[in-house]
């Protein structure tokens, strides 16, 4: 049996544990001088028996405000992708939180479903890496349960831009030369385009770049990865870390070709998966009957997104634990 097979098998027989249900709780991350104000979603480890709740479109297995069971826990922070929340990768938290995680997602401020006002432009990229770091220091610091976790078993998940996030956090400095034109606002008819003047030796960026070193493993599922296709541009990450693309690409820039050259110029070889006839948006949770329909729920003919999901989540989970293990 090969290492990653067993692997997959004590991931397997972690889930099968007494403690079988996602604990669910809403947080919201007051703004400041640092940065506006931020809402999140937390999964954690619960002894209860899960029940059917109702989150808009989405019925979740979770229990509500459940007491969160065990100690030093490790911690997993979920960034979602262009136009996403908290909710878009549900079925990998609920994964992570039955496997002895307590996991964070958030929306990123004015950049999400619910609110695209301030979605687009370099300042949206900026600030993404320090809304997790925002998210970080609270969950290490103000949040009452803080004694519960274990402050070096820091991980992240991105998905897209959360992919680009993701990277910019493990000390990769984007080209922001690359950066496509997009509207001031999404939703406008006539499309005035946002702000995105390229920083030259002359016009720095608006802010500090985010790093924080306390982020020990990372997994990534087809980041943006048009600014990182040099070495110099991600020679500072070095922890571990898995990619996953999709074979056929799609929408939000994260075209295949980009993340097979990112997986190439990264120089600690991350462990490398390209899923076969999916699309970009098959890393997004299922989706509910009645949304059916729509653009982010559509995968390739033959694809099936629950299946798939079901091996990712299971290799998500053993990729953490080898790499956030006490």
């Amino acid at each position: 049996m090969t290492r990653l097979h067993l692997a997959l098998a004590a991931a397997f027989c972690f889930a099968m544990s007494p403690v079988q249900a996602a604990g669910l709780k809403f947080l919201h991350i007051p703004g400041g001088q640092d940065g506006p104000a931020i809402d999140a979603a937390m999964w954690s480890p619960c002894a209860e028996a899960p029940e059917d709740i109702q989150v808009k479109a989405f019925t979740i297995p979770a229990v509500l405000d459940c007491p969160i069971a065990g100690e030093r826990l490790p911690l997993v922070i979920i960034s979602h992708g262009y136009g996403g929340w908290y909710l878009g990768h549900h079925d990998t938290a609920e994964a992570l939180a039955d496997s002895g995680f307590l996991v964070v997602a958030i929306n990123h401020p004015h950049a999400n479903y619910a609110d695209m006002s301030r979605a687009n432009g370099l300042a949206a990229l900026v600030g993404r890496p320090t809304d997790i770091k925002r998210t970080l220091d609270l969950m290490l610091t103000d949040f009452p349960d803080s004694a519960k976790i274990a402050p070096e078993r820091i991980g992240f998940y991105g998905f897209s831009q959360g992919g680009y996030t993701g990277l910019v956090i493990a000390g990769a400095n984007p080209d922001f030369n690359k950066l496509p034109p997009r509207c001031a606002d999404p939703k406008s008819a006539g499309c005035s385009l946002a702000d995105q003047t390229r920083p030259t030796q002359n016009s720095p960026l608006p802010q500090t770049l985010t790093h924080d070193p306390r982020i020990r493993a990372m997994v990534l599922a087809d980041p943006l990865s048009i600014f990182f296709q040099t070495t110099e541009s991600v020679e500072n990450v070095t922890i571990p870390l898995q990619l996953w693309g999709s074979e056929l690409g799609g929408a939000s820039g994260a075209s295949p070709k980009d993340v097979a050259t990112l997986a190439h110029v990264l120089l600690g070889k991350p462990e490398f998966r390209v899923v076969p006839n999916a699309v970009h948006m098959s890393f997004l949770t299922m989706c509910p009957e009645s949304r059916r329909s729509s653009e982010v729920c559509l995968d390739a003919p033959g694809f099936d997104r629950a299946a798939f999901h079901r091996e990712f989540n299971t290799e998500v989970v053993a990729f953490f634990q080898r790499n956030l293990e006490e």
